[in-house]
């Protein structure tokens, strides 16, 4: 690197590791209060920096893009998702972006897991009668919920979070279907059952768990005709985005009964989700915090350094979009 060091805004809090290793290789803007930052808080730090560390929460959306100061030329996002960037309105600034594949697969995988374990078993219901006292029968009868060994699931989008789960999902004898873009390659399928249609995919689901990044195509992806075609009782999880699912469609499903219960980590709405699904017992909710482990928020953030390193090298970053 040059001898003056890079500036670098880091919008929010990362782990005291990431913070520290950025300090010592770059002259580093944090915001310690790590509230949000608006449009204009970002561009006004454009003219002061020549990257930017940021999370899915800053938002570079084409009007933003538009108006980032020259200096800027590299955004290395603390994520894998870049819905929250417009990149072709970046490229057209000469702006080049970056994100953090790989790293956090197996920890959201585990928070996949956890979510379709505890919207089966009614996690959030057998907690509230405990908590709160009401805990006064017992009976064959009681809390029976839907068994996760031994049943179906099916995995839209099979990449590297999609394949985690799968991987865990066979340690409970599940059979694995999954719809992609284009199937995997042998090697890669251990024995899932590939769906080239979406529709097929979810005819088969007693439990779906959603994988696929939020796109134009895919916003509403879970929706009134796509949840009906899913066999009566299924469990649905998402830990990719609030996006793929039309939430008052999800609703009206578990007030039906075509679905039983749901895992979310995601929102239409971040931070704060849906007010609305409170009033469901069998919505097992937790606040987007699949990549939440030191291990991985660690290594999210040296791979977001890294990144930087290289461009500032003048090389083309390993994670270049």
């Amino acid at each position: 690197m040059a001898n003056a060091k890079p500036a670098v805004w880091i919008p929010r809090v990362l782990s005291q590791a990431t913070l520290e290793r950025a300090a010592r290789d770059y002259e580093v803007i944090l915001n310690e209060a790590d509230t949000l930052s608006s449009a204009e808080d970002i561009v006004a730090m454009s003219a002061r920096v020549d990257a930017m560390i940021p999370c899915h929460s800053e938002i570079f959306s084409a009007d933003v893009a538009a108006r980032l100061d020259p200096r800027l030329k590299i955004i290395a996002n603390h994520s894998v998702g870049v819905d929250h960037c417009d990149l072709a309105a970046l490229k057209a600034r000469g702006v080049t972006v970056t994100n953090t594949p790989d790293v956090l697969s197996d920890a959201t995988a585990e928070i996949a897991i956890l979510l379709m374990l505890g919207a089966a078993r009614r996690a959030v219901e057998g907690d509230r009668i405990v908590r709160s006292g009401g805990w006064s029968i017992w009976s064959p009868s009681f809390m029976v919920g839907k068994q996760v060994s031994g049943s179906r699931l099916t995995i839209v989008g099979m990449g590297r979070v999609g394949q985690a789960v799968a991987r865990n999902a066979r340690g409970f004898g599940m059979e694995v279907h999954y719809h992609n873009r284009r199937r995997l390659d042998a090697g890669k399928e251990h024995g899932a059952i590939f769906h080239d249609t979406l529709e097929g995919a979810l005819g088969v689901a007693d439990f779906l768990s959603l994988h696929c990044p939020a796109t134009a195509e895919t916003k509403g992806l879970m929706n009134a005709e796509t949840f009906a075609l899913l066999p009566d009782g299924a469990v649905v999880v998402n830990t990719a985005r609030g996006a793929l699912i039309d939430e008052d469609a999800l609703i009206a499903a578990l007030e039906s009964g075509k679905v039983s219960a749901a895992g979310l980590d995601c929102f239409v709405s971040e931070p704060g989700g849906n007010p609305a699904f409170a009033a469901y017992d069998t919505i097992f909710m937790l606040p987007h915090i699949g990549s939440a482990t030191v291990r991985t928020r660690d290594a999210m953030g040296f791979r977001a350094l890294d990144n930087l390193d290289a461009f500032f090298r003048g090389e083309v970053p390993r994670d270049s979009l």
